[in-house]
């Protein structure tokens, strides 16, 4: 069984930690979400492939959902010390270690993909994760309301701002000229089913979309999603304010309707949004409801189970 998943950080690097338990002897490829990347101090920053990482490795901040475990942060202190920005985004001693080593990684020439294969053989994560592009893609903000017109990284927007200025645009700048990295396409095009966990539809999934030739390449195969919003509310973070962005409602029948039956085949909601299968929006999408809140590794193993179900489902419909 081979199994390709589109992922952005905290919420994908969970669910995948179920659909490894929900299918141990599937081969699974992870398509990670670049455009939060940033250079901080001269290194070179990849916040959604390290959560992957260390998440399936098992050096997660459990508590955090991102960084390391046991973390020290008497760089950052000194850093500080020194005066150096920015003060706004935490990195610890252990994760300075993993951007040091992928900035030089990439400073001798060697691409994304093959240095994020280096440190994935410390780790072990049990999925092949590859970026969405060996190309460099950022994720900008365009503001809203006090900061009108000016143009944030969406680190900035995200960490610093605690995205309470509203974006008037969110733009994946580079993605246009992106290629997909080596093995993307091919992961997709021999996936038996592809599957979206509950990430961030506009800033994660829809970044990974908008480099050139994915976006086809996904539509082409069966896709079952994961609602990342439930009862009105994101699972975690502030996708209400990315989706508010692109004009879409903070509700999971509203991104359904954003993917669109073109793209995914299935969707899962949770047991109080399954009023969501009635909506005539979402046409051509099967809908099924059961609890989403990943509490622990059975609850998310059951939703990565069910997920895969339904995607497997959907394809033997297809045929």
């Amino acid at each position: 069984m081979r199994i390709t998943v589109l992922a952005g950080g905290v919420g994908a690097a969970r669910f995948l930690r179920g659909l490894r338990r929900a299918a141990p002897e599937a081969e699974i490829t992870v398509i990670g979400n670049t455009g939060d990347d940033i250079t901080l101090f001269g290194l070179r920053v990849c916040p959604d492939l390290d959560t992957v990482m260390y998440t399936l490795g098992g050096g997660i901040n459990e508590d955090q959902g991102w960084g390391r475990d046991s973390e020290t942060h008497r760089i950052r202190a000194e850093l500080a010390a020194y005066g150096a920005s920015p003060d706004w985004f935490t990195l610890g001693d252990r994760d300075f270690a993993t951007h040091i080593l992928r900035s030089q990684l990439l400073a001798d020439g060697q691409p994304l993909s093959a240095v994020t294969e280096v440190l994935c053989r410390r780790w072990q994560p049990g999925v092949r994760l590859l970026p969405m592009s060996d190309d460099p893609v950022e994720t900008h903000v365009v503001l809203a309301g006090s900061g009108e017109g000016r143009v944030v990284h969406f680190q900035e927007w995200w960490v610093r701002m605690h995205a309470e200025t509203p974006a008037a645009r969110i733009i994946a700048s580079g993605a246009d000229r992106a290629r997909p990295a080596p093995g993307v396409l091919d992961a997709v095009d021999e996936a038996d089913v592809v599957l979206f966990p509950p990430s961030n539809p506009v800033v994660s999934i829809g970044t990974i979309l908008a480099v050139p030739g994915i976006r086809a390449a996904v539509a082409a195969k069966t896709v079952a999603g994961v609602s990342p919003i439930i009862g009105g509310s994101p699972v975690r973070g502030m996708a209400d304010a990315c989706l508010a962005a692109i004009g879409v409602d903070t509700s999971a029948a509203a991104v359904a309707a954003h993917y669109g039956p073109e793209l995914i085949d299935g969707w899962l909601v949770d047991d109080q949004d399954k009023a969501v299968g009635d909506d005539p929006d979402l046409a051509g999408i099967e809908v099924r409801a059961l609890p989403l809140l990943m509490r622990d590794l059975p609850a998310t193993t059951a939703i990565a189970r069910a997920a895969l179900d339904l995607a497997f489902e959907l394809r033997g419909a297809r045929r």
